[in-house]
């Protein structure tokens, strides 16, 4: 059974207005697998409204996702989790449902990763912060495996420059370098932080 991967908005960056400052808001993706909808990221609270037109348009309801994936804890990624009272979360490493709490949630899996559907799984990939998380999605039609990675690539553009997220913020380069390479060379297609989605031209 194949898979989708929907950008439902392109995320932005623009650095800077002043010191350690700039404008910003992360890419929300719908991925749907194996009879679930996964909402990864859902933009800045500033854009409440818009995220739950743009599930509207698509016909489905806050109440309609099976998962929410907060790919790291910066408010642009995820500053809508409460629209998602009834699912999983998984921010990070961390996975919560209510008031119910996982942490660690790889510690039992040698590799740091795990499928949540049997398409779709879950990385560890820190870098940009100590617990950012990417997630996989195998046998999406026309497009094979895609990646959406939350900001472990900043954009397409870092590709080729790698000041780009570095200078949007990197607790560990050293870790992103290797995430980076790891996803890469995994993937076809990555939906980026704050971008659209761009083919994966292997090896990185």
């Amino acid at each position: 059974m194949s898979s989708s991967v929907t950008v439902l908005q392109e995320g932005y960056s623009r650095w800077k207005v002043k010191d350690m400052s700039m404008y910003a808001c992360g890419t929300a993706t719908l991925v749907q697998s194996g009879g679930k909808s996964i909402l990864v990221d859902t933009l800045g609270p500033f854009d409440r409204d818009k995220l739950v037109k743009l599930l509207a348009d698509r016909k489905l309801h806050p109440d309609s996702i099976s998962i929410v994936v907060g790919t790291h804890n910066h408010t642009d990624h995820i500053g809508n989790l409460n629209l998602f009272i009834k699912c999983d979360h998984y921010v990070g490493d961390q996975k919560s449902r209510g008031d119910y709490f996982e942490f660690d949630v790889f510690k039992d899996h040698t590799y740091k990763d795990f499928y949540l559907t049997d398409n779709v799984r879950l990385f560890s990939t820190p870098g940009h912060t100590e617990n950012c998380v990417s997630v996989v999605v195998e046998k999406v039609d026309k497009l094979d495996t895609v990646g959406v990675v939350g900001d472990l690539f900043e954009s397409g553009e870092d590709v080729k420059d790698e000041s780009l997220w570095l200078e949007a913020g990197s607790v560990d380069p050293d870790e992103q370098r290797k995430n980076r390479e790891r996803i890469y060379s995994y993937c076809d297609y990555i939906v980026p932080g704050h971008g659209g989605m761009f083919k994966a031209c292997k090896p990185m």
